[in-house]
């Protein structure tokens, strides 16, 4: 069964965007931290796919779709959770996080593509074969990725990869590579992470809620 995780924190204030404040007050992350989760939630719920997992660090919310199924985030560093996230699936399976609300559900399905033995995009591992893929990497623009996706999840392929860091992407992916894995890679994406990467995706997704509550706090506080 193919599956689609997001590994998300609680939208609370205090313990989401931190790099945010300042300019923004604690209280005013979290709700642009539950705004990206609320975009990137929707994405996943549109995306045709048989199990949606939201492995959780806290306690649902209203902010919660119908469709998902909610498992607790494991203790230990990021690299034990996504490992766990993943030991959890019994087939195809990609993860994404919460930093990405201009994510959509097209991308998402390229991502799908071929780790199910569907045909997909060209350009595996750079070498321009169509065709199925046991990995699809997203990296994401501050060097680590946004998406990982493996057609038979591997927990020991994430132990041990250094995390938030600016090498974090290039060293999971060459993980990926040294197991003898045909990766296909998506397109770059930019986190969520400063007050300027918050503007930035804003521009890209204007229509969806995470850039509706950026205005609103622009609005307000003249920002």
């Amino acid at each position: 069964m193919t599956t689609l995780l997001v590994i998300a924190k609680e939208p609370l204030p205090g313990r989401v965007k931190t790099r945010l404040t300042p300019p923004f007050t604690p209280a005013e992350a979290a709700r642009l931290a539950e705004a990206s989760l609320v975009d990137t939630l929707r994405a996943v719920a549109a995306t045709p796919v048989r199990r949606r997992v939201l492995v959780l660090d806290g306690t649902p919310g209203p902010w919660l779709p119908p469709g998902f199924t909610v498992v607790p985030q494991v203790t230990g560093g990021l690299d034990e959770r996504l490992a766990a996230a993943f030991a959890g699936c019994t087939g195809p399976a990609l993860l994404i996080g919460m930093d990405t609300p201009q994510v959509t559900p097209e991308l998402l399905a390229t991502g799908l593509a071929g780790l199910d033995g569907l045909d997909g995009l060209d350009g595996l591992d750079g070498s321009g074969d169509g065709g199925s893929c046991d990995a699809c990497f997203g990296p994401a623009e501050d060097g680590g990725f946004w998406a990982l996706g493996l057609a038979r999840p591997e927990p020991e392929l994430l132990r041990g990869v250094p995390m938030s860091t600016p090498t974090t992407g290039a060293v999971q992916r060459a993980r990926l590579v040294a197991a003898g894995l045909r990766v296909r890679d998506l397109p770059r994406l930019r986190d969520v992470d400063t007050a300027a990467d918050a503007a930035a995706v804003a521009a890209v997704a204007p229509h969806g809620r995470f850039a509706a509550e950026l205005g609103r706090l622009g609005a307000v506080t003249g920002r």
